[in-house]
Order: C-alpha cells, then sequence, then structure tokens
C-alpha cells in the first residue's frame, strides 16, 4: 500500500495524527490486525474483540516496526504514531478503498456459496503462469480480510484475485465498494447462510449486490450449470462455464481416480486444452473451468492454462486424497453445504472399489435443515455407497435419508473415531465431509493412522 501518508489516513477517516510531526509522511505497507504478523512499515489496527483489545498490543506492535498504528483511542503513555478514529474497522474499508482508487491492474473478484477458495487458488495458479499475482490469504474474504488483501497489493502485481464472502444482506455491496473488481467469478448459488439470506433466491440477491458498482467494461464469469446463475440478467458482458453444452466453455470427458486427481477436456469454441487437476472430485473441475475462462480473456495460451491447472495444489481440507497403506482418504472436511455434500457424493459414486461416506453436520441451513440433511442420506442411498457413517446431531437426519442401507450413525467425534477399526476395509475410498464446526479433521487424522 503506496501513496497514503498517516496524517492523509487521519484526513480520509475523519481522524487526527498522534505522534512526532516528522512521521506524520509515513506512507505504511500493509493493514494487520494480529501484532504477531506485524513487519516493518505495516499498519496496525487494534480492533476491539470479544476477549481481547487490539488497542493492549499497540506497543508491541511498534516495537516491531509498524509505521503507525490504526486506534480508537491512544493507550496511555504513548507517543508513536498512531491515528485516532472513530471506527477502527470502518476506517478499514475506507482506506483499502482509497487505495484502490490507485490502482490500475485487473482484479478479479470470486464469491459464490461453495468453492470460492479453490476457485481462488486455481485462479491465481493459472493467471500466475503469466502474471505476479496477489491473492487473497487462506480464506480472509470478509470485512477484515478484504481490506487486508487489497492493502497487500503492490506495484511489482500485475493482477489480483479477491476472494469475496458474506452472510448477511448488506455485506456484499459493502465489500463491492472496497475492491470494485474488473472481472467478478461466480462459482454456484446454493444453499448457504440461509439463516439470514433465507432461501437461494436471496443468496442470490445478496451476492449480486456488488453488480452495479462495476465498471461497465467489467466481465462476469458464471457457472452455467446453475439454474440461477445460468439465467442472470447483466448488461455486462458474461462468459458462463460448466459441464452443460450450452456453457461457452465446458467440460467434456470427465474422469476422477482416488489417486492421479482428475482429468479432463476443456472446451470453447475451437479450443481444446486436456487438463489434469491434482485433486478430487467433480467440483474441481467448475474450478478449473472458471479460471480456464478468464485466462481466455486475458489472451492466454492453452499450454499456460494447462499448466497452470496442473500446478493446483488443493489447501485446508478441500478435496485432498490421502493414499495410506490401508485406504485412499478424501479429506473435505473444511466446511459442507447440501450443494458442496451432494457434489463430493456423486464424485465418491464415480470411484472403484468400496465407498465409504463419513458425513457430519451441515450449519447455518435454517428450518429446512433436517430436510436437507434427510435428503443427503437419500442421495448417498440412491448413488449405492456402501457404507453411510455420520457424526452429529443433525447428521443423524442423513442417517435416517440414508435407511435402508449400510448406516451407522454416532453423536460424538470421539465415538466415531474408537470405532473406525471396525467400520472400514482395506481398500476402501473413505470421504469424509462436514461443516469446519464439527472438526473432522481429527477423523482424517485417525484414518490416516490406521494400519
Amino acid at each position: 500500500m503506496t501513496g497514503l501518508t498517516l496524517q492523509q489516513i487521519a484526513d480520509l477517516c475523519g481522524g487526527t495524527y498522534h505522534g512526532p510531526a516528522e512521521l506524520a509522511g509515513r506512507e505504511p505497507k500493509e493493514l494487520v490486525i494480529d501484532s504477531r504478523r506485524v513487519q516493518s512499515g505495516d499498519l496496525f489496527a487494534a480492533l476491539p474483540g470479544e476477549r481481547v483489545d487490539g488497542h493492549s498490543f499497540v506497543g508491541k506492535a511498534l516495537d516491531a516496526g509498524a509505521a503507525g498504528c490504526l486506534v480508537k483511542f491512544v493507550p496511555e503513555g504513548e507517543e508513536r504514531p498512531c491515528v485516532v478514529v472513530p471506527d477502527v474497522a470502518a476506517a478499514m474499508q475506507t482506506i483499502a478503498a482509497a487505495y484502490r482508487d490507485t490502482l490500475g491492474i485487473p482484479i478479479v473478484g470470486v464469491t459464490g456459496s461453495v468453492g470460492k477458495t479453490t476457485m481462488k487458488e486455481m485462479l491465481a495458479s493459472v493467471l500466475g503462469t503469466r502474471y505476479p499475482v496477489l491473492k487473497t490469504e487462506k480464506n480472509f474474504n470478509n470485512d477484515l480480510g478484504v481490506p487486508m488483501t487489497v492493502s497487500r497489493i503492490m506495484p511489482e502485481h500485475r493482477c489480483a484475485v479477491v476472494e469475496m464472502g458474506i452472510s448477511h444482506f448488506g455485506e456484499m455491496e459493502e465489500l463491492g465498494r472496497i475492491v470494485r473488481p474488473t472481472e467478478m467469478v461466480y462459482t454456484i448459488i446454493g444453499h448457504a447462510h440461509l439463516e439470514a439470506l433465507h432461501d437461494r433466491q436471496g443468496v442470490l440477491k445478496a451476492k449480486t449486490e456488488l453488480l452495479p458498482l462495476l465498471p461497465e467494461t467489467a466481465t462476469l464469469f458464471v457457472n452455467g450449470d446453475d439454474d440461477l446463475l445460468a439465467a442472470l440478467e447483466s448488461d455486462l458482458e458474461t462468459v458462463t462455464f460448466g459441464t452443460g453444452k450450452h456453457c461457452m466453455v465446458r467440460a467434456e470427458n470427465i474422469r476422477l481416480s482416488g489417486t492421479d486427481g482428475t482429468v479432463c477436456d476443456i472446451v470453447c469454441g475451437e479450443r481444446r486444452i486436456p487438463v489434469t487437476i491434482h485433486a478430487y472430485g467433480k467440483h474441481m473441475v467448475a474450478a478449473a473451468l472458471g479460471a480456464a475462462a478468464v485466462a481466455m480473456h486475458f489472451g492466454m495460451t492453452d499450454a499456460d492454462i494447462a499448466a497452470g491447472i496442473a500446478a493446483y495444489e488443493p489447501v485446508g481440507g478441500r478435496a485432498a486424497v490421502t493414499e495410506t497403506p490401508l485406504l485412499t482418504i478424501i479429506n473435505d472436511c473444511y466446511n459442507a453445504n447440501p450443494d458442496s455434500m451432494g457434489a463430493a457424493l456423486e464424485s465418491l459414486a464415480m470411484l472403484s472399489g468400496r465407498r465409504v461416506a463419513i458425513l457430519g453436520d451441515m450449519y447455518e441451513l435454517g428450518p429446512d435443515s433436517a430436510r436437507m440433511h434427510r435428503e443427503m442420506g437419500e442421495k448417498a442411498a440412491a448413488l449405492g455407497i456402501d457404507h453411510v457413517i455420520t457424526c452429529g446431531e443433525l447428521a443423524r437426519d442423513i442417517a435416517a435419508g440414508a435407511s435402508g442401507g449400510n448406516v451407522t450413525a454416532f453423536d460424538t467425534r470421539e465415538d466415531l473415531i474408537a470405532a473406525l477399526p471396525t467400520l472400514v476395509e482395506r481398500g476402501d475410498r473413505v470421504l469424509v465431509k462436514a461443516s469446519h464446526g464439527l472438526h473432522l479433521e481429527a477423523v482424517v487424522e485417525a484414518l490416516e493412522n490406521l494400519t
């Protein structure tokens, strides 16, 4: 983040500069909210928390070399540079939006109910074969993470990929005012955050709040296999991707292997690009297609696109495949809703051998939660999954839906782990899928240690 001094930041945010006058001209590098991650030249934002107040770490941040601190009040006795503002979080957004005004590079926004982080990582991998790319770290995609991401865009970056996540109405408009993407990618409009957004139409409305903020030259990339996105009306240029023949960028000859990942041909007009995705699942094809569509828009070659897709690596419990002497484990337990769980089950059903699905609670589904869980069990049964194992109170409805087949239900993660040696067999393909709050990564670890 260059071009904004501490004094300019104070003026911009309706605040005041506190500290030595000769240091008011410092230009901070990045916005940081964790004092442990402060590096020389950063701007530390002292956010109040439920258990810890960031103002307690102002001195530590300045000791670590921060150019200054963004604060609501100056800690007693602190004489070093601080910018005092009415609301630290709001000031972060104001600063990032102002810095965004100075940037002249393509910024690709990514949103959707499922697969945002996977799409972001795939885009960065593909675009990175040609450009120095800045991408969102981890899943820092909210009202605090997005300003930090924008602040990290430096002069050497020629492109940025920014993940944008919301759970309530109005939030996407706020993020849109900060990011103002030149390209926008929509993964899927699914059954997520329904407690606040009510239904899929509500999800669509919330996710598309930023469209009026985009420049007339912006391009939308939407998953054409999603009925709501396929019917989306916009004055902006729109490119569809998916497996349907109506999609402008589509996949053919999809083949899944628990060991080798996913293989397909990406087709667009006369172009046909054979690609290998070193991750498991049909949903990985959607990520590759979205990344390829954006790359084609940027004029990249088939070879660059194939190389970028091949270089993708799964992150944080998202469709990662592990081979042990006993099992093939598909670790997809970072998060779950009916759309992602359904896709994971469909992918599992495409594999050979005995297929086991360990499925846990899906959170934030609203009043229809029981029905949606039950439908996952019914889907698993219809797909012929050999053994459905559930974990958690909500997942009891998955077990009920799969009744009639081989089903085992557990209330706790600990009971499930204790029973694992009696539940799986040598050569099994085992999917582990649940919302992150259930922490089934412990189940994955236990599976990896079975002998």
